[in-house]
């Protein structure tokens, strides 16, 4: 993969729209080289890509990779010999009752939202202690903290993905290399357009900042946690207009 052993690199994972695509345009801004992955939009990911090389001057590859998968995880990084950032953002929610979930439903839910981070951080961290630094931040939700009626198996996922970033930074704090999650409120992206104007409006009512939030103020926090003091890890910074 052509990519300059010196300049910075990032990997995002769920990158062709929503809050990934705000991540890695933000990234690259910053003069971050990007790896982009999605699962099924691999045209939109491409367009993406094309527009952040004409817009920023760096490199971009966009690669079709079902974060779920372990083996696509691996093809991605098989060419890779160096990765500063790893934000793995790739998520899928389910709303029902648990009652009325497949196991299948189950696993793949599991498997997309918390596995991914295993999938990819094993193969990340390898790269990163060559250089003895890197930066690992995980996409959570609030329901990871307090959990959410009619989504069980979406607030375990985020639940467990709080606890492997508390558990993995211990891990590699002696390593220089920082672990931290962002546990998202409600961000204005396609995931929620499932919700009809009405529930929207309700939902709007309970959060005091008295609007959703956008990808781009995550994006914005995943730069701060990039630049912020190396002491700084473990931690699960809660991003949701004082919701939760």
């Amino acid at each position: 993969m052509n990519t300059r052993k010196n300049a910075p690199l990032a990997l995002v994972t769920g990158a062709s729209r929503g809050i990934g695509k705000a991540i890695a345009e933000a990234l690259a801004e910053a003069g971050y080289h990007l790896i982009l992955t999605c699962s099924h939009t691999l045209p939109d990911l491409q367009e993406v890509a094309a527009c952040l090389e004409e817009k920023y001057g760096i490199t971009c590859t966009a690669m079709a990779a079902d974060a779920s998968e372990p083996a696509a995880i691996e093809k991605v990084f098989a060419s890779l010999d160096h990765l500063d950032v790893l934000v793995n953002n790739a998520g899928i929610s389910y709303i029902g009752l648990l009652t009325d979930m497949s196991v299948e439903e189950w696993q793949h839910v599991l498997n997309t939202n918390l596995s991914s981070c295993f999938y990819t951080s094993r193969l990340a961290v390898p790269l990163m202690l060559l250089k003895h630094s890197g930066r690992i931040i995980n996409i959570s939700s609030v329901w990871g903290n307090v959990g959410a009626s009619m989504e069980v198996a979406y607030s375990a996922s985020k639940g467990g993905v709080n606890s492997f970033t508390k558990a993995l930074a211990k891990e590699l704090a002696p390593s220089n290399i920082q672990v931290n999650a962002i546990s998202c409120g409600v961000i204005d992206t396609a995931m929620n357009h499932c919700f009809s104007p009405e529930e929207m409006n309700a939902l709007r009512e309970e959060i005091p900042a008295d609007r959703l939030g956008q990808p781009e103020e995550v994006a914005k926090l995943v730069l701060q946690l990039i630049q912020a003091p190396t002491y700084l890890t473990g931690q699960i910074l809660t991003l949701d207009g004082g919701w939760q």
